[in-house]
């Protein structure tokens, strides 16, 4: 190139011979013309054409490569199929230059059909309150000194980019409805779409196109929020790119900057407020001199009303042991004895467990979520077992349930076991609690104790002095309504109504 340019500049400003060009240069004479007077400014060259190992068997390889693009994703040969294949016939040649055939003959064909290529995009727009994205993510964090993986539930709304991620120990219904409560209730209102992956959560069976068997609770709380749910293709996440990109941008903002915390709610408590300040501080990818909680307030009067919050639970039936309890997820539940050896209902939310029978709710528990493979925890409520400590007054000495009674039931036990029948007095104290309110028995013992003496009398008695309702106040007279003149405590008067008897 530098060459050319010397040759002009002597030629055409310099006004040099043609001889002195070339003594100078070394060139050809013909070479040196034709850069002159056939107005060559940059010098182009031939380009090679060398000899391949392939050639002979280009036009097997290529029919190869037509027949198996009409063929399914899982009945098509792979490249390095072809390759093998191809060595058998006689190929000497690299696996890399069939790639590269490959790769070109691709091409070729995409520009006879006038097609785009799989990482060819276009770029979505979306109105305000149109839609929102969802999905799920894996991220640690370090809750009461143990690092722990977590579900990181992912929202993003596709207009003004407001974002809402919320950690759970668990990918699973509860789960996925407990996320869709939080995210509406921190952005004021529900999109008008939701556009979702195929998770199992959501989808039962993957059909054709974009037909999709749709999880019946997962349908439920669609339609009470009263949003339409698309969903991806398979394998296609840039349909979602947003909060795709959201995920991996979340790693950098939030988890690598994590503090540790004593809870799960903390965490997320952090989530929300991080989320919010994080709002303020970017930039809208579009809209480059606002914030995102600038488009966002501009938005959320174009998201639909919010209702209550989805009552999401996924419900299950379990039958109730001998001993009272209900098994979930390797721990144990306790429910009121008067169900056991029967079926019920359980409803299982992303943070307790309620247990149902004939209509009413019967015992709620905190749900226990624990990522170690060992034995199970169980969990005793002792109200449960009283009606079944009445008739069996002896196990109150031994039973598990009972470690649990509050302090001053203890000391109260740790009094009347000494005593003769004792059991069955502290039993029947221990009933009370059906009938009246535990703080007011609770009471009661704690001034039976303060007197030295307790005894089921005693609690009695000072029980119902606690309940029984307060004498009425006086009530003062107005002054119209004072007697001028007072009754009279006067028995005679009577006499005066009995009637005269005449002798007949």
């Amino acid at each position: 190139m530098a060459i050319l340019s010397s040759i002009r500049r002597w030629y055409l400003r310099d006004q040099m011979p043609i001889r002195e060009i070339v003594r100078k240069t070394g060139i050809s004479r013909n070479t040196i013309k034709k850069y002159l007077f056939n107005k060559v400014v940059e010098p182009k060259y031939p380009s090679r054409k060398t000899p391949s190992k392939l050639d002979n068997y280009a036009a097997k390889l290529r029919l190869w490569l037509k027949t198996e693009a009409n063929k399914g994703r899982k009945q098509k040969r792979s490249l390095k199929q072809l390759h093998s294949d191809l060595v058998q016939l006689g190929f000497t040649g690299s696996y890399d230059r069939v790639a590269a055939f490959a790769k070109r003959w691709r091409q070729e064909q995409q520009e006879l059909a006038k097609t785009a290529g799989r990482g060819t995009f276009i770029p979505l727009t979306f109105a305000p309150g149109d839609a929102f994205q969802f999905d799920w993510s894996e991220d640690w964090a370090v809750i009461a000194g143990v690092r722990t993986k977590l579900q990181v539930a992912h929202f993003k709304l596709s207009h003004s980019r407001a974002f809402y991620l919320r950690a759970y120990p668990l990918q699973t219904h509860e789960m996925l409805f407990d996320a869709h409560n939080h995210a509406f209730a921190t952005f004021g209102g529900v999109p008008a779409r939701g556009i979702y992956d195929n998770m199992k959560t959501a989808v039962d069976k993957v059909k054709k196109g974009k037909e999709r068997d749709i999880n019946i609770r997962f349908a439920a709380m669609v339609s009470h929020y009263l949003f339409d749910a698309e969903f991806c293709n398979p394998a296609s996440g840039w349909e979602k790119g947003q909060i795709e990109k959201n995920v991996q941008d979340s790693r950098h903002r939030i988890w690598n900057q994590l503090p540790e915390f004593d809870s799960l709610e903390a965490l997320n408590e952090w989530l929300h407020r991080r989320c919010l300040l994080l709002w303020s501080e970017i930039k809208h990818p579009e809209q480059k001199e606002r914030s995102i909680a600038d488009v966002y307030f501009d938005e959320r009067s174009s998201l639909m009303e919010l209702s209550c919050p989805f009552d999401g639970f996924v419900e299950d039936t379990k039958r109730v042991s001998p001993t009272c309890l209900v098994t979930f997820e390797r721990n144990r539940y306790s429910v009121p004895a008067s169900y056991a050896n029967r079926p019920i209902s359980l409803r299982v939310y992303a943070d307790r467990l309620v247990f149902a029978a004939e209509s009413q709710i019967i015992a709620e528990h905190e749900r226990v979520i624990s990522n170690k493979h060992g034995p199970g925890v169980t969990r005793y409520d002792w109200h449960h077992y009283l009606s079944v400590l009445q008739r069996k007054p002896g196990a109150l000495r031994n039973g598990t349930p009972f470690t649990e009674l509050p302090t001053g039931f203890k000391r109260l036990q740790s009094i009347l076991l000494k005593r003769q029948g004792g059991d069955r007095e502290m039993v029947e104290i221990l009933a009370l609690v059906l009938q009246h309110d535990e703080s007011d028995v609770l009471t009661a013992i704690e001034l039976a104790l303060e007197s030295g003496t307790p005894s089921k009398q005693h609690v009695l008695n000072l029980l119902k002095r606690l309940i029984e309702p307060a004498p009425p106040a006086p009530v003062d007279t107005p002054t119209p309504l004072t007697l001028v003149v007072e009754p009279q405590a006067n028995v005679s008067r009577y006499d005066e109504l009995r009637e005269v008897r005449h002798a007949a």
